[in-house]
Parts: structure tokens; C-alpha cells; sequence
């Protein structure tokens, strides 16, 4: 659903990017997906929900980017992250995630951000200042959850729906 959304997008030389060494297989298969090149957040943690950016593995110089993350919580990662890809020269970010939890600042640290939208997935209730934002998009889970009860009722292959 979210590499579909930002298909459709036809963003201009986009490059993918994980916010984190531990999301670099979910930003690859992004990357893999939209034809466009991965790009890794080098970062370090100083503290609980406190993260710096250290260094930024690939070229984000005049390119679109797309951070893609499993959760996002505070957003604090998120807009580091958004900020440092933009010091490096990228000309706009878009972030897409599973889980947007958006709990403590989450929400006013990504409305001040530089970030032109964030797109998540419902499996998270949102709050109603979040679901009113207009840099938020959120996405229904209902049809691939629809086709994946589908699926396993006519006993078929439910990797289809991931592919």
C-alpha cells in the first residue's frame, strides 16, 4: 500500500533512505520496488528517544527522498533524519511508516518539520489533531486485510498480497 501511494507519486529522482541500520532491509525492498537507490542514516543514540545523525551512506544531492520506517513514535529519528538529508542537499522528504504512534511532541515536531508528508497506515488509532494535519496521509488497511482473510478462507497463497 505505501510503495503503491508513493508510485503513484512519481516523485523526481528518488532516493530511498533508512532512518537506522536496523531498517536498511525494509528501505531496500522500498528502494527495490520504486527503482531507486537505497540511502542508510548513520546514527547514534545519546540518550532514550534521543538520537544523533552521524553520518549519511549514499547521495541524496538534488534528489527527492523517502525515509521508511516500521514505527514512528516521537518523531524525533524522523526529523533528524529529515533534516540532516536536506544539509546533504536533498530537495524535498516524504516518510512513510507501518505504525505512526506520534505519541509526547510527535505531531508539532513533524508540523514545524521540512517534511512535505508523512504516510502511515491505520493499524494505529491516530488522534484527531493528527487525522486534521495536513502533512499526515493515512492509509486504510481494511482491503489487504479483506484479501488476506480472503485468502486464507479459499486456502491461497496469501504471500501474493506482499509482492
Amino acid at each position: 500500500m505505501l510503495i503503491e501511494h508513493f508510485r503513484h507519486l512519481k516523485l523526481p529522482n528518488l532516493t530511498v533512505v533508512s532512518p537506522d541500520a536496523g531498517g536498511v532491509e525494509r528501505a531496500r525492498s522500498f528502494a527495490k520496488r520504486l527503482d531507486a537507490p537505497l540511502a542508510i542514516v548513520d546514527k547514534r543514540r545519546i540518550d532514550i528517544d534521543v538520537s544523533e545523525v552521524m553520518n549519511l551512506i549514499g547521495d541524496v544531492r538534488g534528489r527527492s527522498t523517502l525515509i521508511v520506517d516500521d514505527i514512528i513514535d516521537t518523531a524525533g529519528t524522523l526529523v533528524k533524519t529529515a533534516e540532516a538529508l536536506l544539509r546533504e542537499g536533498a530537495t524535498q522528504v516524504y516518510a512513510a511508516c507501518t505504525h505512526a504512534v506520534l505519541s509526547g511532541p510527535a505531531i508539532e515536531r513533524i508540523a514545524k518539520s521540512q517534511i512535505k508528508e508523512v504516510v502511515a497506515t491505520d493499524s494505529v488509532p491516530m488522534s484527531e489533531t493528527a487525522r486534521q494535519m495536513g502533512k499526515i496521509k493515512i492509509l486504510s488497511v481494511a482491503g489487504l486485510l479483506a484479501r488476506g482473510i480472503r485468502s486464507i478462507h479459499e486456502e491461497t497463497s496469501i504471500s501474493e498480497l506482499f509482492i
